[in-house]
């Protein structure tokens, strides 16, 4: 009966977790890394072909992205998760699919003028579809025998639509023991969908981390700020541009802009909302279908009026890559909601690219943004960003919308944890950026009495003995610069040399002005003065 890590371990994305028991090889979900990976993660100690199960807790990539991949390499198992999030993942898998064999049509290109190898891609689309039909739909709050020795349930846990945390019962000859994995546990207060709810009781328990180092602070009226920024960006002609995640973040900013447009709340313009992801527009008919047992009772109350609380007047749908090219011949101001979330990938980069150059615009970020994204790099307010190997001025306004997150919060993970009637044997912190997960540790460790371990990649664990048997292996990916980015940063520094040359040179006049006369001293002065303002405000 044991337990090893693989991904999401000191790290944010990339979720996947090992359990053996009685012969049967178990993961708990199988998501792919994206953004910036930190450190290195240990391959699967089993052949793909010797996985009998996947327990999935929700439909994001992190945490679904490499189920292709697994079978693409000979797993022909269970995919077990509830019923909407089977049906999320019958687009979102295609659809990853898509951007992998588009990304190695793209390399193949350049690789056959280079003379270099052919680029096979990660998976394809037939991977994505054999995936999609090994899904075993499930309701929230039943309990489910998979084999002998191994029960689950799932139970909502408020991130999207379909999440949940996994209850697993394991025993083994005598031995039993329950696992909680908590999967992402979602924020409270979120639109459409309900807010986490708690486990009554476990052996063990495997949480998440992400925002483990920070508060959401008081809840945001989110309508009036949306409304502020819509009406100020409108008002200098500006678009506003809101990189979100095509399933959870866009339905939860359409169901706002549903009553930012209908209570007309926005003075002197009308609201056009382009959602330019045809993920999005797929996913948004999945949340229309399931809405008993999902839905939350003010998005209930809307659909028993005859109200649909994502759809409404003004929003237009962009499916086709010649109606995503329109938009931005559109000249008048819109909100165009696209994705990525992070805006690593997809349409959002065009937009930005066609936007962010221009100072009456905003870009709103309403989601959480990894470390190394593009998102990352606007937040963090670089003047400068590359896009299609083009560089881009940031002009344009850089907005976060504080709380508008799907996770929950550190006060919203403790209160997770500590809704377990008795404590657990012991906490393993997953999912969360390095700093992160050492900082959670130590408060459930230190202020609330938890025995935590926040294990790296590779760690081993004995789920009967309750024994550390390896602590995984610390080991940081190092990266090659490319020969383009050694010559820009040898070009940078040689400019830089200029320009102290030219300090140099300014430092060398005012020491031999030491001995002139008052009016030439202050003269010179001014004429510094004078130049240091006008570029301060270059």
């Amino acid at each position: 009966m044991k337990l090893t890590f693989i991904g999401a371990d000191h790290e944010v994305t990339g979720s996947c977790h090992l359990i053996e028991v009685n012969g049967k090889r178990i993961l708990l979900d199988c998501g792919m890394e994206q953004g910036r990976d930190i450190y290195v993660n240990q391959p699967l100690p089993v052949n793909a072909a010797d996985i009998d199960y996947v327990f999935l807790s929700h439909a994001h990539i992190d945490h679904s992205g490499y189920l292709p991949l697994i079978v693409k390499n000979g797993f022909k198992g269970k995919i077990y998760s509830t019923k909407a999030t089977a049906q999320l993942c019958s687009i979102m898998l295609l659809d990853s699919a898509h951007i992998q064999e588009f990304e190695a049509e793209w390399r193949n290109r350049k690789a056959k003028r280079a003379g270099k190898p052919k680029f096979e891609p990660l998976y394809e689309t037939k991977d994505a579809e054999a995936a999609i039909a090994l899904f075993e739909g499930c309701n929230y709050n039943e309990i489910i025998k998979v084999c002998d020795g191994v029960e689950i349930r799932f139970t909502d846990i408020g991130h999207l639509i379909g999440s949940a945390s996994i209850e697993v019962w394991l025993k083994e000859g005598e031995v039993s023991k329950k696992i909680v994995f908590s999967g992402d546990i979602g924020n409270i207060n979120q639109p459409i969908i309900e807010d986490p709810h708690s486990t009554d009781s476990a052996d063990y328990v495997i949480m998440e981390s992400t925002y483990g180092d920070r508060l959401h602070g008081e809840k945001v009226d989110y309508i009036k700020e949306l409304t502020d920024i819509i009406q100020r960006t409108f008002d200098r002609g500006g678009n506003v541009i809101i990189p979100c995640f095509a399933v959870g973040r866009t339905q939860n900013m359409l169901y706002f802009l549903r009553k930012i447009q209908g209570e007309g709340f926005v003075k002197g313009h009308n609201i056009s909302v382009y959602v330019d992801s045809p993920l999005a527009v797929e996913a948004s008919n999945i949340f229309s279908r399931n809405i008993e047992g999902y839905f939350d009772d003010e998005a209930m109350e809307l659909v028993k009026q005859g109200i649909n609380p994502i759809m409404f007047d003004g929003v237009k749908l962009s499916v086709s890559a010649d109606d995503s090219k329109a938009i931005n011949f559109d000249n008048s101001p819109k909100v165009i909601l696209s994705a990525s979330g992070m805006c690593e990938a997809g349409r959002i980069r065009h937009h930005l690219k066609h936007n962010l150059w221009r100072k009456e615009c905003t870009v709103v970020f309403v989601g959480y943004q990894g470390e190394g994204t593009l998102g990352r790099k606007l937040l963090d307010k670089e003047p400068v960003v590359k896009l299609f190997g083009e560089e881009v001025e940031v002009n344009a306004e850089i907005v976060r919308l504080e709380g508008v997150s799907g996770h929950a919060d550190k006060n919203g993970l403790i209160n997770w944890v500590k809704a377990f009637a008795s404590k657990p044997s012991k906490v393993f912190v997953v999912h969360g950026e390095d700093a992160v997960c050492d900082s959670f540790s130590a408060e459930l460790r230190n202020d609330h009495g938890f025995d935590v371990f926040a294990p790296y990649s590779g760690a081993r664990f004995d789920l009967a003995t309750g024994d550390v048997l390896f602590e995984g292996v610390k080991e940081y990916i190092v990266r090659e610069e490319t020969e383009e980015k050694k010559v820009s940063k040898a070009k940078a520094n040689a400019s830089y040399r200029t320009l102290l040359e030219a300090g140099d040179r300014i430092a060398k006049v005012i020491r031999e002005s030491e001995k002139g006369a008052n009016k030439d001293m202050i003269k010179l002065a001014r004429l510094i003065n004078d130049l240091c303002d006008k570029w301060e405000n270059y």
